[in-house]
């Protein structure tokens, strides 16, 4: 049945051109903003996982500063460890020379408290920002440990994050190194062989503070390197989720393109339609 009153046809034609142009709108604005789902109307459960991800993402850039200057701290300490270490080698070098009876022990006795006040100036020096993992005290606030933010730990899509922290303790070469109180003052061959024993307790304790901070310094790097790894995931599921595949975008453009000149074509097929029924009148 032909009305000259309503034209189904071009109803029909209009709404597929209408869906058309919708369809290609978002086709363009897909293309040119990147995104598939950059608003929470383009797809409300997608785009607030990528926004809680985003939130976690800029958490997780915040842990990577604060892991790169705990480092960076224990590396400080840790390079003046093992420069009191060799410090420490040198004057149990002269107290071994001092082990004879033919020497000058006052010479020697002066060397080994320049040497003394070394330790002491580096232990004091080996701060960053404020903290020393060689002192009693890290940063002046009766501090024994070192915390440096390593995680933010999430249980389930709503859970608040939980921050984890990697705990570096002092190895305190301020009251164990206590050199000028504690080493014999060297005046004779028998005062050296006591002063033998001392310096190589206190070796020792330098040794095992020094391999303490290395390994202290290489937990921290890894965690660095992890947490770099994991945002670069986040980041990539994010993209996953929400990013415009250009390509497929591209094709869809084409194809969409292609259906509105169709439809144009179809609406004004429709339109002339009661023009050809006028011919019955005729």
């Amino acid at each position: 049945m032909t009305s000259i009153l309503t034209n189904n046809g071009a109803m029909v034609a209009l709404q597929t051109l209408q869906s058309v142009n919708d369809s290609l709108t978002d086709a363009q604005n897909e293309i040119s903003t990147g995104k598939k789902v950059g608003t929470a109307k383009d797809n409300a459960a997608v785009w607030a996982i990528s926004k809680t991800m985003e939130s976690d993402i800029a958490g997780f850039n915040a842990i990577s500063d604060s892991l790169a200057v705990g480092e960076a701290t224990v590396a400080v300490a840790s390079a003046g460890a093992e420069q009191i270490v060799d410090t420490l080698t040198d004057i149990k070098e002269l107290i071994v020379s001092a082990q004879s009876e033919n020497v000058d022990h006052a010479k020697i006795q002066a060397d080994i408290d320049a040497k003394i006040e070394q330790v002491a100036g580096i232990i004091s020096a080996a701060q960053f920002n404020g903290a020393n993992l060689l002192a009693s005290d890290i940063d002046g606030n009766s501090t024994t440990q070192l915390g440096v933010l390593a995680s933010l730990d999430r249980v389930g899509a709503t859970g608040t994050p939980t921050p984890t922290e990697i705990l570096i303790d002092t190895v305190d070469f301020e009251a164990d190194l206590d050199l000028a109180s504690n080493l014999t003052s060297i005046t004779d061959s028998a005062t050296a062989a006591t002063a033998m024993g001392e310096i190589e307790a206190f070796l020792a304790l330098a040794i095992d503070g020094a391999a303490q901070l290395g390994s202290d310094s290489a937990r921290l790097a890894d965690q660095g390197t992890f947490v770099s790894n994991l945002t670069d995931s986040m980041k990539m599921g994010v993209s996953t989720m929400t990013d415009t595949d250009m390509e497929e975008a591209s094709a869809r453009l084409k194809a969409l393109q292609t259906q509105q000149s169709l439809a144009v074509q179809s609406l004004s097929i429709a339109n002339s339609a009661p023009e050809t029924l006028m011919q019955l009148f005729r």
